[in-house]
């Protein structure tokens, strides 16, 4: 828990200290929004809390991105919501060792009418507030503030009427996916069972990732705040990002802490043991459905202490997006007849869609025809709502490009499209592509960090970023644009909480300030730490703002994605990289793969093949197994993946090859093999990836006997 102060007095207040004629008024204030706010209807739909009996069920440990299940395992198993939803809350609302972790009654304001000895007084309150552990502690300029003014800025019910509990507002959303709803209404009853005093869930449940992440950092009752202003201690967020939905596809639930950031290792390992150990849930019963297509602002009060509001979805993650990009020149760049700019953006049906439409049509002014399937469905229109060369198949095609990622011989690039972009099921990832040219995503993050300047997130916080990472897997072309640059350079492992650490290190740590901050990871995710989650749309207007930029000076569009990344590779080499995914093999064959690599190439001798350059001229170097320590709070992370490393013998050009097991499928398991290969020769950087790289994979398939393991003789995908 943050131990910062704060001076400023705008968000919901939880407690009010007073200084008047020498004696202390303290007031109680609550979460409960003040009566006057503007709603449409308000609807009493009064349940009673009870605690029913269940038992633990087996299977419910988090991966990288929550927990994935297929759907009929949430949707038929008896009490699964439940026991899941119970066991987050549990752990959000009580740490591990029993301490409260919730935001609950860590405010307080301190304020006098200016007599003597106000200021004295007032330093001492401060330094007995810290030593309790008050986290904020609100102080109006001089000291001095009227009772009534005190009074104001606190919301109805601080005359303790209200029993509500402060600080216990959560935000609940999906993608949209098959089971959203019910799974929503089963969520509504287990948080009034446990005494959340206000439920936030956007109109029709739907809410992209990045978005929730947005709201929980700004939200606070009636508004949109500031960043860091937002009261919610949390959101559930029911997605399975880019795995498929529907009856007989996947359904997960994944919790974002205070920040906005995914739930760390500590924080699910512990919902795991929760799991395993409960024997009760809290729920209500006689309990109405909540219309989650009401209009924005009903509330529904489903105890006397527990009200769900509908809220706007857009309202928060909107407003952060025009604090991080020059809305007005993008606008302008984009209805530019001679510019001629034009963008083909690919929602896949899945919740990004809508937010798409949101900015590039209506703020940015793009005609609607710049968008295909931009409306969510449960099923998702039967597509795999993964952003990659195969799912995004259409897409790939109308810029120019065949399933490889190459560019057609047939197309007349001059008709197409000057930037595509597609966003998966919850709006999280991105791909990134230019008339004839595929950005992969380790190369757009390496770009981005390249082109800042052009971005004014970066310019308006610090002129440039004060640190960036990536995931392992992903290809060292960020390191070597932020070394060339002087900034710090971060290799976590795979997940999106690692970067959590680094862009919180202040807020969490009183640690390093590494913010403005770039990360991403080559599944096709790219952030900032304007959230706490990857965002495909803030790289899709990062790649907007970088064309804007370059072609500054011209009347004409002159500069395309394919220029910027021809040039790009000049000055720093090229890293092939492509990534074959070997989708629902059997575990324990997955699993004995990975220990033959472990014990022959990374804990002992590596078989004679392996040790000689083989007829490719590809030789074997050595063989790691990643581990990370955080730089922020120093907590390690082991088995992190397999690494091999090579060398290309006719200019010593290093490559290697990374086997992990993937943690975000929902049944079997994935094996992934990353291929990079570096290229320092611009007369070579025109070749496809995957035919650079077929050499390296068809000698690393060889060596760890993918074929006589696992019995597969190709990949499910190669991307």
């Amino acid at each position: 828990m943050s131990s910062r102060m704060s001076m400023s007095l705008s968000s919901p207040l939880l407690l009010l200290l007073m200084l008047r004629m020498q004696t202390f008024l303290l007031a109680t204030s609550f979460s409960s929004p003040p009566s006057s706010r503007a709603t449409v209807s308000s609807t009493r739909l009064f349940g009673t809390r009870i605690t029913s009996p269940t038992e633990p069920i087996e299977g419910m440990r988090p991966g990288t991105s929550g927990l994935r299940k297929k759907t009929n395992v949430w949707s038929d198993t008896p009490h699964y919501v439940e026991n899941f939803i119970q066991s987050i809350l549990n752990v959000a609302m009580n740490a591990p060792d029993g301490t409260e972790t919730t935001k609950t009654g860590q405010t307080m304001i301190v304020a006098g009418d200016g007599r003597y000895y106000n200021t004295p007084a007032i330093q001492t309150m401060i330094q007995i507030l810290a030593g309790n552990d008050i986290s904020e502690i609100w102080i109006p300029q001089y000291g001095i503030m009227s009772t009534p003014a005190v009074s104001a800025a606190l919301p109805a019910g601080a005359d303790g009427t209200d029993t509500t509990k402060p600080g216990q507002t959560m935000i609940v959303a999906g993608d949209g996916r098959y089971y959203n709803t019910p799974a929503i209404q089963t969520m509504i009853q287990i948080l009034a069972g446990n005494d959340i005093s206000e439920i936030w869930i956007p109109r029709h449940g739907i809410m992209s990732t990045p978005a929730v992440s947005a709201a929980i950092r700004r939200r606070v009752p009636d508004t949109c705040g500031k960043d860091g202003d937002g009261v919610a201690m949390g959101g559930i967020v029911l997605t399975a990002s880019h795995n498929p939905g529907g009856p007989t596809e996947d359904f997960g639930i994944k919790y974002n802490e205070g920040l906005g950031q995914p739930a760390g290792e500590e924080f699910t390992e512990a919902v795991y043991k929760e799991s395993l150990a409960i024997t009760s849930y809290k729920t209500i019963s006689e309990y109405k459905e909540v219309d989650l297509s009401a209009p924005v602002g009903t509330q529904y009060a489903v105890t006397p202490t527990c009200t769900v509001t509908i809220i706007d979805p857009f309202e928060d993650y909107v407003n952060c997006l025009r604090e991080c990009f020059d809305f007005d020149k993008l606008k302008r760049f984009s209805s530019d007849s001679k510019k001629g700019f034009r963008m083909l953006y690919d929602g896949m049906h899945g919740a990004g869609g809508p937010f798409a439409k949101r900015v590039l049509v209506e703020e940015l002014g793009l005609p609607e025809s710049s968008l295909m399937r931009c409306n969510p469905l449960p099923d998702f229109g039967g597509c795999h709502p993964d952003p990659n060369l195969t799912y995004a198949a259409e897409l790939v095609s109308k810029m120019g490009l065949n399933p490889d990622g190459s560019p057609s011989t047939t197309t007349d690039l001059s008709t197409l499209p000057t930037l595509g972009a597609a966003n998966d099921g919850d709006g999280d990832r991105n791909l990134i592509a230019g008339a004839g040219c595929f950005v992969t995503p380790s190369d757009s993050m390496a770009m981005i960090l390249a082109h800042y300047r052009s971005i004014p997130h970066f310019s308006k916080n610090g002129g440039r970023p004060r640190g960036v990472a990536r995931s392992m897997p992903s290809s060292a072309a960020l390191d070597v644009v932020a070394d060339a640059m002087g900034i710090p350079c971060f290799v976590t492992p795979t997940g999106w909480k690692f970067f959590g650490n680094l862009m919180s290190s202040v807020e969490l740590f009183d640690g390093i300030d590494y913010s403005p901050f770039l990360c991403g990871e080559e599944s096709f995710g790219t952030g900032s730490d304007h959230i706490r989650e990857k965002d495909g749309l803030w790289a899709v207007l990062a790649w907007m703002s970088i064309l804007m930029e370059a072609n500054a000076g011209f009347d004409d569009l002159r500069i395309g994605v394919k220029d910027l990344t021809t040039e790009h590779w000049k000055t720093y080499g090229r890293h092939f990289y492509c990534r074959y995914d070997y989708e629902g093999v059997d575990s324990d064959q997955a699993n004995t793969m990975m220990d033959q690599i472990r014990t022959n190439f990374v804990e002992g001798s590596p078989p004679e093949d392996g040790a000689t350059p083989s007829s490719s001229g590809i030789e074997f170097v050595d063989g790691v197994e990643f581990s990370y320590t955080d730089p922020v709070d120093q907590s390690i992370a082991t088995n992190q993946g397999l690494i091999l490393n090579f060398k290309y013998t006719a200019n010593g050009n290093p490559a290697r090859v990374v086997f992990r097991l993937s943690g975000t499928g929902s049944a079997g398991a994935t094996i992934r093999m990353y291929l990079e290969r570096f290229e320092g020769d611009a007369s070579l950087h025109d070749e496809a990836a995957p035919v650079a790289l077929l050499g390296l994979a068809t000698k690393a398939l060889e060596l760890v006997k993918m074929k006589e393991i696992t019995g597969r003789d190709s990949p499910t995908v190669i991307t």
